[in-house]
């Protein structure tokens, strides 16, 4: 199993896991749960209607955190946005009932990946494993 699938299979198994971001010079974090793994990289989305996604414009520094356990995945990095139409249409797969809706009101889901990333396997005292991703 390649790295990028380790944190793939990890996010999988946590189910839910939190995107924090900066709005100004305050952290906002909310949760999320779809992630998309397409050509070694992991893909995430958020309309493009939303706070989040203009404070990714603002300030692309992102930092996803899992936990299974006492066990936790800390991703961090640049966000990087990205048209992917195949990757768009698996998120359509997946998230179905929300295409209707999106499409209802015009919005747009935008999809990006983290490059620049560090992904920390950790514990509740240190890293157990770390891994580096550049795109």
């Amino acid at each position: 199993m390649s790295d990028i699938e380790k944190v793939d299979k990890y996010l999988e198994e946590a189910g839910m896991f939190f995107l924090a971001t900066v709005d100004v010079d305050q952290p906002k974090c909310r949760p999320l749960g779809l992630h998309i793994l397409h050509d070694d990289k992991i893909y995430f989305g958020v309309g493009d209607f939303k706070e989040v996604y203009h404070q990714m414009g603002a300030n692309p520094k992102v930092e996803i955190v899992a936990t299974k356990g006492e066990d936790i995945l800390r991703y961090y990095g640049v966000a990087k946005f990205e048209d992917n139409p195949e990757v768009l249409e698996k998120t359509w797969e997946i998230l179905a009932e929300l295409k209707a809706l999106y499409d209802e009101n015009g919005w747009k889901m935008k999809l990006f990946y983290i490059d620049d990333a560090t992904a920390e396997f950790r514990n509740m005292f240190s890293v157990d494993e770390s891994y580096n991703f550049k795109y």
